[in-house]
């Protein structure tokens, strides 16, 4: 089984993490952020992929340090739960739509990581969370788990769709890009017998 725990805990946040790649998409997030949590929730519900999350952080300053180590023990557990990556599909394109809003998402389960973010927000808030904090999660999460990500909102005028689509766009690219090819027969889906460096 593809299952991974970490912790995370420094004087700005104390954070657990399990994943579980072959899950569901069950999930127990708890991060004090209200927004934030109901995006994980449609990570795991979109993705299969099993999460609890526990965090306690210092949101008496801001919500800043709580979203990015989210981001960060996020990445860990699921790069650690990936292992070498053998047999992976490895890649994935998906354009998902919300609404009105349209949301790509292209990733490569590299070991390379690499954010593009053309996500643009209308409003300083979306529920209780500030929306310049998205990019910071999607950020964090890419450098930790080893991802090449693009992001883009192609078009979309309510903010929480535009959100919401690119946690879900996000959750379906995880879906594709690691789920076991059968065809691969356990090999690394890559000429230089490696990924990552």
């Amino acid at each position: 089984m593809r299952q991974a725990t970490t912790d995370r805990k420094t004087k700005e946040t104390d954070i657990r993490v399990a994943v579980n790649l072959d899950g569901g998409g069950r999930y127990d997030i708890a991060t004090g952020i209200g927004f934030f949590d109901h995006m994980l929730e449609q990570l795991s519900r979109h993705s299969l992929i099993d999460i609890d999350i526990k965090a306690q952080g210092d949101l008496h300053i801001d919500m800043h340090h709580t979203v990015e180590d989210v981001g960060i023990a996020l990445g860990q557990a699921v790069a650690e739960a990936l292992g070498d990556k053998a047999g992976i599909c490895r890649y994935a394109s998906i354009a998902l739509p919300m609404d009105e809003t349209l949301t790509r998402c292209a990733l490569d389960v590299s070991g390379r990581p690499y954010l593009v973010w053309r996500i643009a927000f209308a409003r300083d808030k979306v529920g209780d969370m500030d929306t310049e904090l998205f990019r910071e999660f999607f950020q964090a999460f890419a450098q930790h788990a080893g991802l090449t990500l693009h992001l883009e909102t192609a078009y979309g005028e309510n903010n929480h769709h535009i959100a919401e689509s690119a946690f879900k766009a996000l959750a379906r690219g995880l879906r594709a890009a690691i789920a076991i090819d059968e065809r691969r027969a356990g090999e690394l889906p890559s000429t230089k017998g490696r990924l990552g460096g």
